[in-house]
């Protein structure tokens, strides 16, 4: 899998500082308990949020999480190369996979990132959907590592939407109010593989409501 490296890693630096900016001046909101399940760091988590929320990413790693290294499932993707690239900007890591199709190098990495104290960011129906169903690559590697998931939810009071992308990806407008919501689910919740899924799934709908 090639890197994005030379010139092309250089035009991802205003890039990178333009998202930052952005990020910054949303306007999030979120109750105490949802504030408290961002910001829980006594022991390694799985972050999952849909793809097509993908941009609050950085923002939520960096106004919550960014005391704590964390781990990002990419695909093997040349699209997946340069979100490498960009994450690495701004501190976040990469494994190089698919939720859709969790290849055993891809999973030992995950597993050994929460194993030795990191946490993962995962979007269970990247990266080519389809839209809104709960891959199972998340929910294995929290079962095998015995880690707790926080669920990612976000309502847009303002947002472009991309009608033709496969997620129909949310852009939230600038300096527009976000409703932040974030859910732990133990691994006691976890114990029936099948059942965990539906529920997951069912739990992501309902913190993630579109308006249209």
């Amino acid at each position: 899998m090639q890197g994005i490296t030379g010139w092309r890693r250089v035009v991802l630096w205003p890039f990178g500082l333009l998202i930052r900016l952005w990020g910054m001046s949303l306007r999030f909101q979120e109750t105490e308990e949802d504030l408290r399940n961002f910001r829980k760091c006594d022991e390694p988590v799985s972050m999952v949020l849909w793809h097509n929320r993908l941009f609050l990413a950085a923002e939520i790693f960096r106004r919550y999480r960014q005391s704590r290294p964390m781990y990002a499932l990419v695909s093997p993707s040349q699209d997946g190369a340069w979100l490498t690239a960009f994450f690495s900007l701004i501190g976040l890591r990469a494994v190089r996979g698919s939720s859709s199709n969790l290849g055993r190098e891809a999973a030992s990495a995950l597993v050994t990132a929460l194993r030795t104290g990191n946490d993962l960011g995962i979007t269970p129906d990247g990266p080519r959907g389809p839209r809104y169903i709960f891959k199972p690559g998340a929910l294995i590697v929290a079962r095998r590592t015995k880690t707790p998931l926080l669920l990612i939810g976000a309502d847009f009071e303002s947002a472009w939407r991309f009608n033709k992308a496969w997620d129909r990806f949310y852009l939230p407008k600038p300096f527009s109010r976000v409703r932040m919501r974030c859910e732990l689910v133990t691994t006691a919740q976890l114990a029936d593989r099948d059942q965990a899924a539906v529920q997951l799934q069912a739990r992501l709908l309902t913190l993630n409501p579109d308006r249209d």
